[in-house]
């Protein structure tokens, strides 16, 4: 039986411990979406190989990263999950991509500005996969005719990149070979901040490790990051949502928003009048909680690498079947010379 639910697309990298961040802004809503849409959810492995410096311990990222998918709620039975590298189909619609892609596009790509100024401009120093990143992102995105992705603000470029690379292929060879994907972009948590430094993300490669809260944090090394996390120095200790005058407050009311599932301007009434020690405790005892249950389902997955192997396996079978359809599409379009 055809479903007639929309295709939704979402990846994260197996590349170390996985932030609150990661999951506030993408994983938490997905148990919800699944039951919405036809859902892909894919451990992007081989965009991890552009930041990788030591892939010893990528396959046990991906076994990491796919524990934390299923103790996010993830079901196997209702979502496709699968492993980048299993499906061939994305390189080979990358390399095709590559060709339909103006150099100038991917140089204005912001993200790889941001890059670039990591390795202080020296661009001979950055591999060609990081210029390439985002049409590797466009491949995953239209192998699988996806309607909708959910993205940070952040990534928002790469959608409309996606969308201009699809529109080009179809209307050079007068189709529709691709769908043309839409952005989901919440108003709130889609972009956590760091807890030291609340004008720039949250990220998992943050050489100071009490700017990030990892989902495996044990719970006295949460409490000690959010007691040390920035607030103001507004002497009427007033909580409000504000980004800009008050990006610290703002952060940890995104987080505990998120956590506790209840609207920001309920917190705010909430929380009138109590002062920021408290409120810091508030904040840290309901992260607590929320990672106690977390790791818990987390570490009953992990123990269980045969099962893992298992959901792998199936997830890459049915998304091959997926992909290979518009692989054959395409392939079509360009002329290309089958044998099977």
């Amino acid at each position: 039986m055809i479903s007639s639910k929309p295709i939704l697309f979402s990846a994260i990298q197996p590349t170390g411990n996985i932030t609150i961040g990661n999951y506030i802004g993408t994983m938490r809503h997905w148990s919800i979406l699944q039951n919405n849409y036809d859902c892909f959810y894919c451990i992007a492995d081989l965009h991890s190989l552009t930041t990788l410096e030591n892939n010893f311990f990528l396959k046990k990222s991906i076994l990491d990263t796919l524990s934390f998918y299923l103790a996010c709620g993830v079901n196997p039975e209702k979502s496709v999950v699968f492993v980048q590298s299993h499906v061939y189909q994305h390189s080979q619609l990358n390399w095709i991509l590559n060709c339909y892609t103006q150099f100038s596009e991917l140089f204005r790509m912001t993200q790889f500005k941001k890059k670039r100024k990591t390795k202080h401009d020296h661009i001979e120093k950055i591999n060609v996969g990081l210029f390439n990143y985002p049409v590797l992102m466009a491949s995953d995105i239209l192998l699988y005719q996806t309607n909708f992705v959910p993205v940070g603000s952040d990534q928002k470029q790469h959608i409309e990149l996606t969308r201009n690379i699809a529109n080009r292929f179809n209307s050079l060879y007068s189709s529709d070979v691709f769908t043309i994907p839409k952005p989901l972009i919440n108003q709130y948590g889609c972009k956590i901040m760091s807890l030291l430094e609340p004008n720039k993300k949250m990220s998992k490669s943050d050489i100071n490790k009490n700017n990030v809260i990892f989902l495996l944090d044990d719970i006295s090394s949460v409490n000690l990051k959010i007691k040390q996390s920035i607030t103001d120095s507004d002497k009427s200790c007033k909580i409000y949502y504000d980004r800009k005058k008050k990006p610290g407050i703002s952060n940890l009311l995104e987080i505990l928003s998120a956590i506790s599932n209840k609207d920001i301007d309920v917190l705010s009434r909430e929380l009138e009048g109590i002062m920021y020690a408290e409120f810091k405790n508030i904040v840290s005892d309901a992260i607590s909680k929320f990672l106690c249950k977390l790791q818990k389902s987390y570490i009953n997955y992990r123990r269980d690498e045969s099962f893992l192997k298992k959901i792998a396996y199936e997830g890459a079978i049915k998304a091959r079947l997926k992909s290979e359809k518009t692989l054959q599409k395409v392939q079509s379009k360009l002329d290309f010379f089958s044998i099977f």
